[in-house]
C-alpha cells in the first residue's frame, strides 16, 4: 500500500488519463488482494482441508469464470478423481459457482431410486435444475459389489461442449451423471431431467438433447436428441433420457434472431466493406498528412479525425472475430474494448461533423472559440476513453465473448463484443447515443437541404448546379452518420431488408466518405452559387 501510495501522489499532479489508468490498476490490484472471495467453493458436509477433487474443481471454476476452460479431458480426470476419493459419509457435494458436484454411494440392494435438487441444497442459485433416477438404474451394474458411487455434475458454461455449431443452450445449464464403471443405456423407466426457466418455450423453439463425445482426438462431439423426449410445462423443461451423459436443453431461437441463411453472406459483406473502408481510410488520412498541400481549414481536419475513428472501428471489427476463437479472455476483452471506444468515437465525431456544420451554415455569425480543434479532439477521443476505462474499472465483465445466435440455435458466430450480461450497457451506451447523435445530425441535414433548396429556388436551375447539390447532400448523409438510423428498423418485415441496406451501406461508409471527399477536393474553387457545397471541405 506504501508503493501505491507513493505512485498515486506522483500521478495526480500529472494528467487526468494517468488518474484514470491509475484507478484502474489499484481496482486489479485490490480485487486481486482480497482474501475473501465470492466466488470461493466450499464442501457439505464440511472436511479439514481441500482434497484433490476439491482443489481441481476450484481451478475449473476459475476458469470457466474467465471463459478459459474448454477442455473436456480435464472434466473425465475430475470425475475418475470422484469416483477414487473416499468418502464416509452417504453423499459429498462440492459447490462453486460455475460448476458442482454430487457423490453419492449407492447399495445394490437397498437402492430404490433417488431425486436431487438444486432448490434443497442453494434455493438461491441463479437456475433451478433436478435430475430422477429409477431404481432401475444399478440393475445395469455387471459388478457385485456391494457399494457403488453415483456421480452427478452440474455446469454453467456457455463454451465447454461447443460442437462445431455454437450452440445455444438454456440458462448455458449442463447436468451430467456416470455411475462407477458402468454404461447405463436402455433404461426402461427413463432418467428425468427438469430445467427452470422464464422464457416463453414450447417444441418449436427448445429440445432436450445429450452429448455425443467425437470419434477422435481432434473432432468435435454434438449434442443428439436421439432417445429424449421434451415435455414443456409452467416454466420448467422436462426431459426424459434412457441413459446417462450429460444433458441441456437446445435453444432453436433467440431473443433476436438470424436466419442463418443470411448470416454467412452477411459476414461475407460486412468482411469485405470494412477491408475496403479499412484501406481507403487509412489511404486518405495518410495522403492528409504527406500532401505538400495541406488544407489547414477545421472542417478538413474533422474530417481526417472521422475517417481516423473509422479505420480504428473496421480494424478492431475485422479482428474480433478471429480472436474470439483464441480462448484468451483477456485478449477478447482488449479486442472488445478497444471495438466499443472505436464505436463510440465514431459516434462522438458524427456528431462534432454536425456540430461544426451548424457552427458554419446555420448560425451564420462569425464564432470564434480559442484552439478549436484541440478541443474537439479532446471531445472526440477523449470522451470515449474515459467511458471505456471507466466500464474495464467498475464493470470489467461487460467485454468477453458474445454469441450472435441464428433462428435454428445451429451455425453461431461468435466475436470479441459486449456479453450478454451487460447488455443494459449496450443499450445505453451504444444504441442510446447513436440514437440521439442520429436524431441531432438528421435535424442539421434537413436544415442544410432546406437552405439549399431556398438558394436554388432564387436562381435557374442548372443539371450541373443539381449534381452538384446532390453530391452534397449524399456525401452529408455518410458524414453526419444517418445511415446508421437503418439500425432502428429492425423489427417485423423491415428486419431482412434492414440487415441487408445497413450491413451494405455502414461497412462501406469509409469509403464513401473517401470517395466524396476526394470528388469535392477535385472541384474548382467555390463560386458564390456553390458556396454552400463547399463549406464543407
Amino acid at each position: 500500500m506504501q508503493e501505491m501510495s507513493y505512485i498515486w501522489s506522483a500521478t495526480r499532479r500529472k494528467s487526468p488519463l494517468r488518474t484514470c489508468l491509475f484507478l484502474y490498476l489499484a481496482a486489479l490490484l485490490l480485487q486481486q488482494a482480497d482474501p475473501i472471495k465470492a466466488q470461493e467453493c466450499r464442501q457439505v458436509p464440511p472436511r479439514e482441508g481441500r482434497d484433490k477433487a476439491a482443489t481441481m474443481m476450484a481451478d475449473m471454476n476459475d476458469r470457466l469464470e474467465r471463459g478459459q476452460f474448454r477442455n473436456l479431458v480435464r472434466l473425465k480426470q475430475l470425475e475418475q478423481m470422484l469416483f477414487e476419493d473416499p468418502i464416509q459419509e452417504d453423499n459429498s457435494t462440492v459447490i462453486c459457482p460455475n460448476i458442482q458436484t454430487f457423490v453419492f454411494k449407492i447399495k445394490q440392494t437397498k437402492f430404490q431410486g433417488l431425486n436431487l435438487s438444486s432448490k434443497s441444497i442453494l434455493p438461491e442459485f441463479r437456475t433451478q435444475h433436478s435430475m430422477r433416477f429409477p431404481a432401475e438404474l444399478m440393475k445395469k451394474s455387471r459388478r457385485r459389489a456391494a457399494e457403488m458411487k453415483l456421480v452427478c455434475i452440474y455446469l454453467n458454461t456457455p463454451g465447454l461442449f461447443q460442437d462445431g455449431k455454437n450452440s445455444s443452450l438454456l440458462n448455458n445449464d449442463i447436468l451430467g451423471a456416470t455411475l462407477e464403471n458402468t454404461s447405463v443405456t436402455n433404461l426402461t423407466e427413463p432418467v428425468e431431467i427438469r430445467f427452470w426457466h422464464n422464457q416463453t418455450l414450447d417444441n418449436s423453439n427448445a429440445s432436450c438433447v445429450f452429448w455425443v463425445e467425437g470419434t477422435e482426438n481432434s473432432s468435435l462431439g454434438n449434442w443428439s436428441s436421439a432417445g429424449c423426449e421434451t415435455t414443456h410445462c409452467k416454466d420448467i423443461v422436462l426431459c426424459q433420457c434412457k441413459h446417462l451423459t450429460y444433458f441441456a436443453v437446445l435453444l432453436k431461437i433467440s431473443s433476436a434472431p438470424i436466419d442463418e441463411a443470411i448470416l454467412a453472406p452477411l459476414t461475407y459483406i460486412s468482411m469485405v466493406g470494412c477491408s475496403v473502408s479499412a484501406a481507403a481510410s487509412l489511404l486518405t488520412v495518410l495522403h492528409y498528412l504527406t500532401s505538400r498541400k495541406k488544407s489547414r481549414d477545421y472542417t478538413t481536419k474533422i474530417h481526417m479525425n472521422l475517417l481516423g475513428a473509422l479505420f480504428l472501428l473496421n480494424v478492431f471489427f475485422l479482428l474480433s472475430g478471429p480472436l474470439a476463437l483464441v480462448q484468451s479472455t483477456w485478449l477478447c476483452r482488449g479486442t472488445a474494448a478497444f471495438l466499443q471506444y472505436s464505436l463510440l468515437c465514431c459516434l462522438t465525431w458524427m456528431a462534432i461533423e454536425g456540430f461544426h456544420l451548424y457552427l458554419l451554415l446555420i448560425k451564420v455569425y462569425n464564432v470564434y472559440i480559442r484552439r478549436y480543434v484541440l478541443k474537439l479532439c479532446a471531445v472526440g477521443w477523449g470522451l470515449p476513453a474515459l467511458t471505456v476505462v471507466s466500464i474495464l474499472i467498475f464493470k470489467e465483465e461487460t467485454y468477453g465473448l458474445h454469441i450472435i445466435e441464428t433462428d435454428t440455435g445451429y451455425n453461431n458466430t461468435t466475436m470479441c463484443w459486449i456479453t450478454d450480461k451487460a447488455q443494459d450497457v449496450h443499450y445505453i451506451l451504444n444504441v442510446g447515443y447513436a440514437g440521439i447523435t442520429v436524431l441531432f445530425n438528421m435535424v442539421i441535414l434537413v436544415t442544410i437541404m432546406r437552405m439549399l433548396r431556398k438558394l436554388r429556388s432564387n436562381m435557374n436551375s442548372q443539371k450541373e448546379q443539381v449534381k452538384k447539390d446532390l453530391v452534397t447532400v449524399l456525401g452529408l448523409t455518410c458524414l453526419l452518420g444517418t445511415t446508421w438510423a437503418l439500425a432502428f428498423l429492425s423489427f417485423g418485415v423491415f428486419l431482412i431488408p434492414q440487415l441487408i441496406l445497413f450491413t451494405i451501406i455502414n461497412s462501406f461508409l469509409g469509403f464513401f466518405i473517401c470517395l466524396w471527399y476526394c470528388t469535392v477536393r477535385r472541384q474548382p474553387d467555390p463560386s458564390p452559387s456553390t458556396g454552400s457545397s463547399q463549406m464543407t471541405k
